[in-house]
């Protein structure tokens, strides 16, 4: 179910596309787009105020294992996303999406599979794929 809904949503992107076909403007949109997914979380902290970042070195012990290290990492991020913030950030990582689903069309990929190429990818290498 979950592939069938990517593709057509994939499909429906190619069928709403008109204006901004050409590679350098979907570029250009799913990089604007980027930006209004990291200003919505921006804003979310220094305009609303229902999250607050609170940054740091993050410290793990020396030696310590793969679970521990896990446990010990912080998002850095205090509180919950209000409504309406959550809502704003939505919308920018739908957009976002769909500007990606645009630049998977122009170059005939599919968003599906590259997902499961990359899923594949992260679960062979477990562990060691840290990013």
């Amino acid at each position: 179910m979950k592939d069938i809904m990517i593709d057509e949503f994939q499909f429906t992107v190619g069928e709403l596309l008109v204006r901004n076909k050409s590679i350098l403007d979907l570029i250009t949109k799913f990089q604007d787009s980027n930006g209004r997914v990291n200003r919505g979380i921006v804003k979310a902290v220094t305009q609303c105020g229902c999250t607050r970042i609170n940054a740091e070195k993050q410290n793990y012990p020396a030696g310590a294992d793969f679970d521990e290290v896990q446990k010990q990492m912080k998002t850095h991020i205090e509180g919950e996303l209000c409504e309406n913030c959550r809502d704003l950030i939505e919308k920018d990582i739908g957009r976002n999406l769909f500007y990606l689903a645009s630049i998977c069309n122009t170059l005939d990929l599919n968003l599906y599979d590259i997902i499961l190429k990359e899923l594949e990818r992260i679960k062979m290498l477990g562990k060691y794929n840290l990013r």
